[in-house]
């Protein structure tokens, strides 16, 4: 069975990440950020898709597995073993704008609710084979190196609708980024 959530995962946990560097009023700290996800499909494919990456990933030799973590840092993405936790690099630049840079075939729209909280939606075009997504949801933080977020994700998964229910928590690590690239 083939399904296209995976990206719309990728897709919303980088959303919420730009969100927090810049969408609030108190400017988060850059460096390495932990992203922890938990998510909830209403058919149950996305967490089947999920653990079949992760019986991908454990299945690839050590070599073939460092490549595909290799190409992932330079997008600026580093997965945790369960595949749940994120980590990602936010520039001092990133942290500084006012505004979140659109992904390509994207659109959002972020407002702020109150001093240290936003409500967002996003809608992406499906490109390259992946459908169309949309989402919403609110980022609440916790000063300069915290933040929590609930979000509802819309797509399609083997031409049917779905809905991905996501709550996530961020937390800064460290101010060097290590090897990992800032997020694009």
């Amino acid at each position: 069975m083939h399904t296209t959530i995976p990206r719309a995962f990728v897709f919303a946990v980088s959303f919420a990440v730009l969100c927090t560097a810049h969408a609030q009023p108190q400017k988060l700290r850059p460096g390495l950020w932990e992203n922890s996800v938990t998510m909830k499909s209403q058919s149950g494919q996305l967490e089947a898709a999920m653990a079949q990456m992760q019986k991908s990933m454990a299945s690839l030799t050590p070599a073939q597995r460092k490549q595909m973590e290799q190409a992932m840092v330079q997008q600026g993405v580093s997965m945790g073993p369960s595949g749940n936790t994120v980590k990602v690099c936010i520039s001092p630049e990133q942290a500084d704008l006012d505004r979140i840079p659109a992904q390509e075939g994207c659109t959002q729209n972020v407002q702020r609710t109150g001093p240290n909280a936003v409500a967002m939606t996003f809608s992406c075009k499906g490109a390259q084979g992946q459908p169309p997504t949309t989402g919403e949801g609110t980022m609440t933080f916790q000063g300069p190196t915290a933040y929590t977020g609930n979000f509802k994700v819309k797509t399609t998964s083997n031409g049917k609708p779905e809905q991905i229910d996501m709550v996530q928590n961020g937390k800064w690590l460290a101010a060097d980024c290590g090897t990992i690239k800032p997020v694009r």
